[in-house]
């Protein structure tokens, strides 16, 4: 309850839509009830016997004054309204009405319908942009945690699936209860006595679908969990799909793939099998309903101790109408759990604080004008896995180039990833010009950084846009002058639509050195004062990688720079190397000055250029 309060609290900013489609339901309900009851008034048209004792019964005060029920009153009026001079004129009259009731009756439902489905639809809307808003806001941790697939379920799957519980709270739970309630009313209006027998009998139909609904209700809790694990196996396929195939793995992962959407299938299809289950069950429970009340109710007009032939006509139309708004309610619950249990999901992602979050006057740092300084820094990703880094003290000045080189492991990328605050330090202080990094604006933090990483990131966009990103106003000569920069301005040339290119999904239509050579476009136009660079050409082949250094050269000059890098040989001019172990920096200095020191830099070194001997034994002792 706690849950589908908190989704109706989204409704309350359309409260005034939300009125036009109460009031276009009530009206409907009233237009609806009156085509019911006029439905059985032709007997009165149609049969000349019958018309002449409504007529006779019409210009009869004391037949009127003495069946003054509500029953006969209703009817008076109604005949009024219909009974003319002759047939022919009642039965025009009845057919005129009958056509103005159903056209004012479908208007209302129109309206009905639009109202509640603009809320619904915007409401869905607005619900996907806040998650989506919100993963914004969520820190990459976040992101490491959970599975890509798993959340493109939720933001897609789970809300369409949150759209069918609104459907049905504003529009099932609102309008089928008005209709029942109605049609009850007009029921025990014309006889309480069948009314009350057939109310003894409908709740036994009820419970038999109720036990079906409680069913498919458990059915579809576990068919939403199946349906994030296909998305999940299915994006992971798609964004791996060069290691599945380099390792002949398509057998595998479509076994994978089948087994979850066999799974899906035996869920699904016995959620089926229950609700094409439910509908005959009500069908013939409502069918014996109906002949016992028809016969008994029959029996009673033809021996004219009961109602009369017409109130006996609207009584059965009343009740078979009614049958259709409480099968109606009876898949509310169902929908509204398959609802809840998708909001559940999607809370639990609104529901997620950021890690990493910004004081209320947080600092605008527009510029970087002298140093930035690491003070005793230790981190750890979680208190299970201990320290990441441990008393990290670092200086980089305005300018300088610091590399940074080590195992794998050693703590590198995340000594790097500290600065635009992917992740907040335990202790210590991380300062740019003395101003802690914390104290910043996140905005204004990223925006003095440029970063170019091993794994590029590039949009299913065209060339221009993917250099030109996160500037929606960039100036197409220096877009250009920035490819050429990057040496990517002869290789866009030579596709059709040059700069409008469309590279396809994660630059997918480009290789590795040319991809890498868009991220430097786009970190050039930018112009950032810092520049983060992770490992950036290690995983090109050479003559892409002298190319992509060729322009990262031109990128880093003027700049303060921070690079981790495997091949040494692209560090060397460093102003200053460090060197980390387990989360420490064990050594630092120039290429000369660490060579000489003969440890784990000079290890390295020896390891690259093939010239182990000895060198281990030293690094070892």
């Amino acid at each position: 309850m706690k849950i589908y309060v908190r989704m109706l609290k989204w409704v309350k900013s359309y409260w005034k839509v939300l009125t036009i489609g109460l009031l276009s339901s009530l009206l409907f309900v009233m237009f609806n009830s009156a085509s019911v009851w006029l439905t059985a008034s032709f007997v009165n048209v149609i049969f000349p016997q019958k018309y002449q004792e409504v007529v006779q019964e019409q210009d009869s005060k004391d037949t009127i004054q003495e069946k003054s029920n509500l029953n006969t009153r209703i009817k008076n009026y109604t005949n009024k309204i219909l009974i003319k001079d002759n047939p022919y004129e009642s039965l025009k009259m009845l057919c005129i009405i009958i056509i103005l009731t159903f056209i004012m009756k479908n208007i209302f439902f129109y309206l009905k319908s639009i109202s509640f489905g603009y809320v619904q639809l915007k409401l869905i809307m607005n619900i996907r942009n806040q998650l989506y808003e919100h993963l914004h806001k969520l820190s990459l941790s976040y992101f490491h945690r959970k599975k890509g697939g798993e959340l493109m379920s939720i933001v897609l799957n789970d809300v369409g699936v949150m759209r069918r519980a609104f459907t049905v709270s504003f529009d099932k739970l609102i309008v089928e209860p008005i209709n029942i309630l109605t049609f009850t009313a007009l029921m025990f209006i014309i006889s309480w006595q069948l009314a009350l027998l057939a109310f003894i009998i409908l709740p036994v139909t009820m419970f038999m679908i109720s036990k079906i609904g409680q069913s498919i209700r458990r059915k579809s809790v576990r068919t939403s969990k199946k349906i994030a694990g296909i998305t999940a196996i299915l994006n992971e396929t798609i964004s791996g799909i060069r290691v599945v195939k380099a390792f002949a793995m398509e057998a595998f992962e479509k076994r994978r793939f089948f087994n979850e959407t066999m799974n899906y299938f035996r869920l699904t299809f016995k959620r089926r099998r229950l609700r094409a289950i439910s509908t005959p069950v009500s069908e013939s429970f409502s069918v014996v309903v109906g002949v016992i009340l028809l016969w008994i109710g029959g029996s009673q007009v033809l021996s004219g101790s009961g109602i009369e032939a017409e109130d006996f006509i609207r009584f059965i139309i009343l009740l078979f109408a009614i049958l259709t708004p409480i099968r109606s309610l009876n898949m509310v619950n169902v929908d509204l759990q398959e609802g809840i249990a998708s909001a559940q999901r999607v809370f639990s992602i609104l529901d997620e604080k950021p890690d990493i979050t910004e004081k209320p006057n947080a600092i605008q740092l527009t510029s970087f004008d002298s140093i930035v300084r690491y003070q005793n820094v230790g981190f750890q990703y979680n208190e299970h896995d201990g320290d990441v880094l441990k008393n990290i003290d670092l200086e980089l000045k305005k300018g300088e180039i610091v590399a940074i080189v080590g195992h794998s492991g050693a703590g590198k990328s995340t000594l790097v990833d500290l600065l635009p605050r992917f992740y907040d330090i335990q202790s210590g202080s991380i300062s740019i010009d003395g101003v802690d990094v914390r104290d910043v604006s996140l905005a204004s933090l990223r925006l003095l950084m440029g970063i170019v990483t091993q794994q590029t990131i590039l949009f299913n966009d065209t060339i221009f846009n993917n250099i030109a990103y996160g500037m929606s106003d960039a100036d197409p000569e220096l877009v250009i002058t920035a490819a050429k920069a990057a040496n990517a301005h002869e290789f866009i040339e030579e596709f059709p639509d040059k700069y409008e290119t469309v590279i396809g999904d994660q630059g997918s239509r480009l290789s590795g050195g040319q991809a890498q050579r868009i991220a430097i476009a786009r970190a050039l136009l930018k112009n950032p004062p810092i520049l983060i660079l992770d490992e950036a050409t290690s995983s090109l082949d050479t003559e892409s990688e002298l190319k992509v250094q060729s322009a990262i050269d031109r990128l880093m000059k003027d700049r303060t720079v921070f690079v981790i890098a495997h091949r040494l040989t692209t560090i060397q001019s460093a102003n200053k190397i460090i060197v980390m172990d387990k989360g420490n920096i064990v050594e630092q200095g120039t290429h000369q000055e660490l060579l000489d020191k003969a440890g784990i830099y000079r290890y390295l070194y020896d390891i690259q250029f093939n010239n182990i001997n000895g060198t281990v034994e030293s690094y070892k002792s």
